[in-house]
């Protein structure tokens, strides 16, 4: 039997690199694609790049999506690439509506045209809860988004549910709540709080800078959440999950467990910085994922302790290896 082929956008960041690695262990044949830049970083691929093929594509151009879709014959595509940081989005909105909403529309149609037998998830996300309606949130929580990422997020969901209820499409949307792992971008905060904490216990800086401590957040470890993505696609029908822990913690908690960990006390080093407070705060978001549990069978492994504390060791050993390189 041929193998499966799956498509990944976005296969450069966090998600996309586990996601690659689990779709290889499940013999699948992985194609990514990137976008022509001058700052392309592979850095999470390194470990598995001879064993995926690597292809430019464009989410603000509809016939690159269509030609790559006409030329490698996908069974699934993971549309994960978005402009996915928030605090950016206040900054670009007009170009994160661009990726993070209309980039959607553009998988979508290239998918009708050229082949709509293909299983389509998108990488939709808690942020379109925002102020939030009710605690927890589940798949029928009316959106609130309070960030124009959020709002792009938003649009990205609806237009996969009009386009599998107009087209008949296989297209789910998975609004992954906050998860994280040693390969998240420094600019988000968990590992913004890791990378300080191991900074600080290492004697290269003396103080983490953060916004509201008191913003809480459902966490759980990316790794386990692709399982989610790909699970969505192996089902009778196309549906929306919501998929996180049903836990939720602070920054503040963040810090402890993050600071402890070293031998550290939070308190001692973390300042609160009124300027990387939001314009507008999301404050409370916590998942209740039954129906991903019932329907999908999944469920988080990694619990928050064991994924902060991940992230502290890798960024340690990353510093003492860059000092000794040095």
């Amino acid at each position: 039997m041929a193998k499966k082929r799956a498509l990944i956008t976005g296969i450069t960041g966090q998600d996309g690199s586990y996601l690659a690695e689990f779709l290889l262990d499940k013999d699948y044949d992985v194609v990514g694609m990137v976008r022509r830049t001058s700052t392309l970083n592979f850095q999470r691929l390194e470990h598995i790049q001879d064993r995926i093929t690597l292809v430019q594509g464009d989410l603000l151009d509809q016939t690159s999506l269509m030609d790559l879709i006409r030329e490698y014959r996908p069974q699934e595509v993971y549309n994960l690439a978005a402009q996915s940081f928030v605090p950016t989005s206040w900054r670009q909105p007009v170009l994160t509506g661009e990726f993070t909403a209309l980039g959607v529309t553009r998988v979508l149609e290239a998918i009708r045209m050229v082949d709509p037998g293909i299983r389509f998830y998108q990488a939709s996300s808690s942020e379109v809860f925002g102020k939030v309606r009710e605690v927890p949130q589940t798949e029928r929580t009316p959106f609130y988004p309070r960030s124009p990422y959020g709002v792009a997020k938003v649009y990205g969901h609806w237009i996969t549910i009009n386009y599998r209820e107009s087209y008949n499409l296989f297209a789910c949307s998975g609004i992954l709540f906050n998860h994280g792992s040693p390969r998240r971008g420094l600019e988000f905060v968990e590992r913004k709080v890791a990378h300080g904490a191991a900074m600080i216990k290492l004697g290269l800086a003396s103080e983490l800078r953060l916004g509201n401590l008191d913003s809480q957040r459902d966490w759980g470890f990316a790794g386990d959440y692709v399982q989610a993505m790909w699970l969505m696609l192996q089902q009778d029908q196309p549906d929306d999950y919501v998929v996180g822990t049903g836990k939720t913690h602070s920054i503040r908690e963040l810090c402890s467990v993050a600071f402890s960990h070293l031998g550290l006390n939070w308190q001692d080093h973390v300042v609160v910085d009124p300027a990387l407070i939001r314009p507008a705060e999301v404050d409370l978001l916590i998942a209740d994922s039954s129906k991903a549990r019932e329907k999908l069978g999944w469920q988080p492994g990694v619990p928050f302790e064991d994924l902060i504390h991940m992230i502290v060791d890798t960024d340690l050993e990353l510093l003492r290896n860059d000092r000794k390189a040095h």
